[in-house]
């Protein structure tokens, strides 16, 4: 027997253990998960912190090349002072000695002609004669500052008062060159004045806080972060180069595939996935090994509310949208994750480890607290059992004294007395035999018991029982007697708030081939107020406090273990009754 339960605690701590392990085996890849899509979320928000400083950044930068083009326009009007207004009275000595004191790179004078529109004298030898209708839409602003006096040109760079200037960009004439044109008429000339700068001063103010010194910081600054680049999704990879008439390649600014950053790890998903993330408007990611090492790629579009941000489509149209490429180093991601998942399995090693002493511990208490309960049962049962039969000894040691006692009374004619004496004699007798056939020795054990206990506290408590069978009843004597003695102590408790007369406490057991159920009826003054109170909860209870209001609870309990239940209701001649009804 013993080895049976040994057997069976191992099968149980076995059970618990494998369910421990495959609890916190499933807790750690979700945690796993958890930690990574955190991660990816962390990194979005920082991608996000860099996208908004960085557009800062080139919103700034963009801001300081709207300064050169005031710039190039208080220059032209400077100019527009020292020359004569007719351009054939205008030499190339003037317009040097002028490019020299402004400091500009060079200045060039446009003249209107019927069916072109030409650089017509410039300080720069390499742009005279040279024709502009081909030049879009550079040729449609020459026109409107002629007619209009005055740019409303739909595309990128700065109108003011009679002056338009580009952006950045390289000329037919140069194009090893990036310079900034500004063009300027007021109808005092009979010629446009186009001064114009290099590139130097601003690749200097964004190396020093502009956008390319943003990405460096940012790059420095992490230590996952490899690359950044903002990227043209319309011309990217390639760009786009045209063949000037002069037959040289000619390359666009405002049409380089990458416009700010680098492009050094490439991936061979790079075009799709910057299309994706341009078109679908969400951030796209890929995981890819690229030259031997582990990269994590994030393609982020961006869309700013201003019309134009210095870039155009394959067509030459200005965009207002972009894609920023960040290029991070997956082996330092994996680094931080691992550092992580070790934490996290220590935890769970540990929370394993604690879980199963604290299975041990409770199963051991479990096993204590049930040993101790069989014990003080059968101790009980036994006590019980001892009473009945000493209750039945010592009616047979009393027989000789009764008849004795009746045969005097009869032989006085004390009618009266024999008649009251054998009827209290007969009642006693009827219910042992009462409680003997109730079929259940443990049940009639705890009924005797009850019946000791109402006569030394003066109540009068009557029961009966009907079919009950210890092999059929389809429910455990234990728990029969935990239901009944909880049910008539609470009874016992109600009445001997009353008189003695009012003490009456009435017990019905009867059990068919359906159901067996027990009645429990007991005086009670406030039976309908009783009703309406959860008396079923664990912890209410309307007696002193050394009472911890479990009793009902219990039995309600170990009737829905059975799929029974247990009922009360009022009765109008002030008596309270609980019915536990349960199923064979």
């Amino acid at each position: 027997m013993q080895e049976m339960q040994r057997n069976i605690w191992l099968v149980a701590i076995s059970v618990i253990v494998v369910l421990v392990l495959l609890n916190n085996t499933a807790y750690y890849f979700l945690a796993k998960k958890t930690l990574e899509d955190s991660f990816k979320e962390e990194l979005l928000t920082h991608a996000k912190r860099l996208e908004i400083s960085l557009e800062q950044s080139r919103e700034g930068s963009e801001q300081f090349q709207n300064q050169i083009g005031r710039e190039l326009r208080s220059a032209s009007i400077a100019i527009q002072y020292a020359l004569d207004p007719d351009i054939e009275k205008v030499t190339t000595e003037q317009l040097m000695e002028l490019r020299d004191k402004l400091g500009l790179s060079h200045i060039t004078l446009l003249k209107k002609l019927p069916d072109d529109i030409v650089l017509y004298k410039s300080s720069n030898v390499n742009q005279l004669n040279t024709s502009t209708k081909t030049w879009k839409p550079w040729y449609e602003v020459f026109n409107q500052l002629f007619e209009n006096k005055n740019a409303s040109v739909d595309w990128l760079g700065q109108s003011l008062p009679n002056f338009w200037s580009g952006p950045f960009e390289v000329s037919t004439t140069d194009v090893d060159k990036l310079n900034k044109w500004g063009y300027y008429y007021d109808g005092a000339t009979n010629y446009i004045i186009d001064p114009y700068v290099d590139y130097e001063r601003q690749e200097e103010y964004e190396m020093a806080t502009g956008v390319h010194r943003m990405i460096e910081n940012s790059i420095q600054s992490s230590d996952s972060l490899k690359e950044i680049a903002f990227i043209n999704p319309e011309t990217f990879p390639d760009g786009k180069e045209t063949i000037n008439p002069k037959g040289l390649v000619q390359g666009h600014k405002v049409q380089e595939p990458i416009f700010y950053g680098s492009y050094k790890i490439k991936s061979a998903e790079d075009t799709k996935l910057v299309r994706k993330a341009y078109f679908s408007k969400k951030t796209v990611t890929l995981r890819e090994n690229i030259d031997g090492n582990e990269i994590f790629k994030m393609y982020i579009p961006v869309f700013v509310n201003e019309n134009g941000i210095n870039i155009t489509d394959r067509d030459g149209q200005p965009m207002n949208s972009y894609v920023l490429m960040l290029t991070s180093d997956y082996h330092v991601i994996q680094e931080k994750l691992d550092s992580q998942f070790l934490n996290l399995g220590m935890i769970i090693l540990a929370v394993t480890g604690f879980s199963l002493l604290i299975a041990i511990l409770t199963m051991r208490y479990y096993r204590q607290s049930r040993d101790k309960v069989v014990r003080v049962t059968q101790e009980t049962y036994v006590d019980e059992i001892n009473q009945m039969f000493q209750s039945i000894r010592a009616q047979r040691h009393d027989f000789l004294n009764h008849v004795q006692t009746i045969h005097s009374l009869a032989e006085l004619n004390k009618s009266r007395e024999l008649v009251a004496y054998t009827k209290e004699l007969t009642g006693d007798i009827r219910m042992m035999n009462d409680i003997i056939n109730i079929g259940n020795p443990a049940i009639a054990a705890l009924v005797r018991a009850k019946i000791s206990q109402a006569e030394s506290l003066k109540i009068q408590f009557s029961c009966s029982f009907t079919g009950l069978n210890m092999q059929e009843m389809g429910v455990r004597t234990l728990d029969v007697n935990r239901m009944l003695g909880n049910l008539i102590d609470n009874a016992f408790d109600e009445v001997l708030k009353y008189a003695e007369d009012r003490r009456h406490v009435t017990l019905v057991g009867k059990q068919t081939p359906a159901s067996l159920e027990f009645i429990v009826t007991n005086t009670c003054d406030h039976a309908e107020e009783a009703v309406l109170q959860p008396i079923f909860e664990a912890g209410y209870s309307t007696k002193q406090q050394d009472h911890q209001g479990l009793g009902l609870s219990i039995v309600k309990t170990i009737a829905k273990q059975y799929k029974g239940d247990v009922y009360v209701t009022a009765e109008p001649t002030g008596k309270l009754t609980f019915i536990i009804k349960m199923p064979l």
